[in-house]
């Protein structure tokens, strides 16, 4: 497909070299976009699709075989709807006509275009019922792939066995036997595909659907090889191996392309490997960051410590400052998982869990006693606050009460 701006383009009767006549040559002047659509310019946007529908139908080339008028009207309509349907490019042409688009991006060259290129960019809009000369597809397949978090972070290979069913070998998925010739399918007489209503045909009157004797191939097996039955196709043993790239996500998807199951006269589907990552028993995934949750006593906590953090990388010493309160959060850099498209790490956070002692020996006791007759509560911030909102509180629940 070429894809390239609209240039309107008009060709002058010049003298032929040599014998000194004069050629015709006809004039390429393109029409009014709203008068190959017969809409007036104050059309909606519905009512134009649908007049493009009306008209793709009118001049459908499986309609209009070998009336080159036809495929000319097709590819003019697909032309006109490309810059109507668009609100910045119909209002550049309701402006400046056809000269205001010739520097309009992503305009195609319908002239040069074939059927399929513009079935496939208005396919939503067409519908099935106006099926072009489309090569089939195989069945896609589905695979489910494990990975660890360790793996997230460097990326990793992983290779799947499965059966699929493939071209037959013998006969090169044709499903004729080697030698034999195949005959036009005389339902559709080798066009593989035929007329018939249902579908759209309530709005649009017959539609156009693959041959049911060819399954759209145009030609049907004489002689069928003996070894997949006609079929075309046989169940073989695949092995494929996957790269996973580093940074990736659970749930996502990655697509091998061509590694589906065949189709006869046509091509193979896609593969599709669903990717889970499984539970780590150190860390937490937030993104690109890591979350590790290191706990402490909290004598650790009160007089501060040197402690060995794990991560991804190996281990990370991390300094405690003392009176490092239950909950709060150290970040160590670059120590996270990169980025599936930027690369970029990300970060490791540590928190800190104190725990508790459940039970103490006499020794403890007596001495977390004497710490206790030695502790200032007015030098400790968090408790004050906590405790002078508490005398507030019920000191106003008294005096409303009294009152």
């Amino acid at each position: 497909m070429r894809v390239g701006g609209h240039v309107s383009a008009h060709f002058c009767a010049r003298p032929a070299v040599g014998d000194g006549t004069a050629q015709r040559v006809m004039s390429t002047k393109k029409r009014d976009y709203y008068e190959v659509l017969s809409v007036s310019r104050e059309a909606s946007p519905d009512a134009i699709k649908k007049a493009y529908r009306q008209a793709a139908l009118r001049h459908h080339p499986d309609r209009n075989q070998g009336d080159p008028d036809a495929e000319a009207k097709f590819k003019e309509a697909a032309e006109a709807y490309e810059v109507l349907s668009d609100p910045e490019r119909r209002t550049r042409y309701d402006q400046f006509g056809h000269r205001g688009l010739g520097g309009s991006a992503g305009l195609h060259d319908f002239s040069s275009m074939g059927f399929e290129d513009i079935f496939s960019m208005f396919g939503d809009i067409l519908g099935g019922g106006f099926g072009g000369r489309r090569r089939s597809r195989g069945a896609d397949l589905r695979a489910n792939i494990e990975i660890s978090l360790d793996e997230v972070a460097t990326g990793v290979e992983r290779t799947l066995e499965f059966r699929r069913n493939d071209f037959c070998d013998t006969c090169g998925g044709t499903g004729a036997a080697p030698g034999s010739k195949r005959r036009t399918c005389p339902t559709c007489n080798g066009y593989g595909q035929v007329e018939q209503a249902g579908g759209l045909g309530a709005l649009f009157g017959r539609v156009v659907t693959a041959c049911p004797s060819c399954s759209g191939r145009g030609e049907v097996v004489v002689t069928p090889c003996r070894k997949c039955g006609g079929r075309g196709l046989a169940p073989k043993e695949r092995v494929v191996t996957v790269k996973i790239p580093p940074g990736i996500h659970d749930g996502q998807v990655i697509r091998v392309r061509g590694e589906g199951e065949a189709a006869p006269g046509g091509g193979r589907g896609d593969l599709h490997c669903y990717v889970s990552v499984a539970a780590h028993e150190l860390f937490e995934r937030n993104n690109q960051d890591l979350i590790c949750r290191m706990p402490l006593s909290f004598t650790q906590a009160a007089l501060g410590c040197g402690v060995d953090v794990p991560t991804l990388n190996g281990r990370v010493e991390l300094r405690i400052p003392a009176g490092t309160q239950h909950g709060q959060l150290f970040r160590l850099r670059n120590q996270g998982l990169p980025g599936l498209q930027s690369g970029r790490k990300g970060d490791q956070l540590v928190e800190i869990l104190i725990e508790i002692p459940r039970k103490l020996n006499e020794e403890q006791q007596d001495l977390l006693r004497r710490f206790a007759e030695t502790e200032d509560r007015s030098v400790m911030p968090e408790s004050r606050g906590f405790f002078d909102k508490v005398v507030s509180y019920l000191s106003g629940d008294r005096d409303e009460a009294e009152s």
